[in-house]
């Protein structure tokens, strides 16, 4: 008996982008509610400001998820077979 070419695999079938996928949307939307409570936290700045305030929050956010933060906490778990 062969073996059959189409059996339904489920770790091969899930596409591993997905979790990256998952990832940022996580990373922005955490990085957006800081920035918002940072930011109305602030009194007296114009709406442009606020704006600019805004945004450079959360893309320090982003930055330091992807540049220092992802590696030292995924390498931890994977290290320790999570």
């Amino acid at each position: 008996m062969g073996v059959h070419p189409n059996i339904h695999i489920p770790k091969e079938s899930w596409p591993g982008w997905t979790w990256y996928a998952i990832e940022v949307v996580i990373v922005i939307a955490v990085s957006l509610l800081v920035s918002r409570e940072i930011t109305d936290s602030i009194e007296g700045l114009t709406p442009d400001v606020q704006n600019y305030l805004f945004i450079g929050i959360m893309g320090i956010g982003f930055l330091i998820w992807y540049l220092g933060l992802r590696k030292i906490i995924l390498t931890k778990f994977l290290r320790n077979g999570y």
